[in-house]
């Protein structure tokens, strides 16, 4: 898989890090995404993944470093200045609203867009999304985690972002499930979509990547492209912390 050849990335981080009181969960961490790509983040649990992306999102406050998007310093930003930008992120354990139904759901993630487009993006969700189709009326709390996966990324997508995040998109699914959101990330990398992932399963995750990121103990410690990646066996050593 070939990165795209951007003179100007669509995300760069530059030496970020970030602390909880005393300790640093992030060190001088850099990174960049270019439009079209789709970009893995792994490591062991504690390494510092979620912290990046949460540092991204607007959700933590880095200590130093920055964080540019489409060639503007958003750098602590809040979270509804960045999906006004165009970043949406899908949460770790999706964190859709249950009570309400998967429409209201969708309806609740285009609230940023203009009303005249929302109608056009549910039907283009409810295309893309044939099981969220079928329960559109049904309550979220009724769905399965597979379902709510989807209707989280759904919801993400309804802001019609440039960079999508997605923080453990696999996490606490079934072996089927977890296929389904794997094919879901390939499909969407199909359509042009830009894509940053926090994903712990490196295997499935460099296998769709066009380039990851290894962080371990709040450092980037590898890069590279998917492929490559996959074929160095002491890069397992490092990510099992072998």
């Amino acid at each position: 898989m070939t990165p795209p050849n951007d003179a100007t990335p669509l995300l760069t981080v530059s030496g970020l890090t970030t602390k909880y009181g005393a300790i640093s969960a992030l060190r001088d961490a850099s990174l960049h995404v270019g439009s079209g790509e789709v970009i893995g983040l792994i490591g062991p649990n504690g390494a510092g993944k979620t912290t990046l992306l949460g540092s991204i999102a607007g959700l933590l406050a880095p200590d130093s470093g920055t964080v540019e998007f489409k060639g503007s310093d958003i750098t602590g930003k809040p979270s509804e200045h960045l999906l006004r930008s165009g970043l949406a992120l899908v949460p770790e354990h999706r964190r859709i609203f249950v009570d309400l139904t998967v429409e209201e759901n969708l309806k609740i993630g285009g609230v940023t867009v203009k009303a005249s487009e929302r109608a056009d993006l549910l039907e283009e969700m409810a295309e893309q999304f044939p099981v969220l189709r079928d329960k559109w009326t049904t309550a979220a709390g009724f769905l399965s985690g597979g379902e709510a996966q989807q209707l989280a990324i759904a919801r993400a997508l309804m802001s019609k972002p440039d960079l999508l995040r997605m923080d453990e998109p696999s996490l606490g699914l079934a072996p089927v499930l977890v296929d389904v959101v794997f094919d879901l990330i390939e499909s969407l990398r199909a359509a042009g979509r830009t894509i940053l992932v926090v994903e712990q399963n490196a295997t499935r995750m460099l296998a769709v990547a066009d380039r990851a990121y290894v962080l371990r103990s709040g450092e980037v410690v590898a890069e590279g492209t998917g492929d490559d990646m996959l074929a160095r066996t002491d890069l397992f050593d490092t990510f099992v912390g072998g």
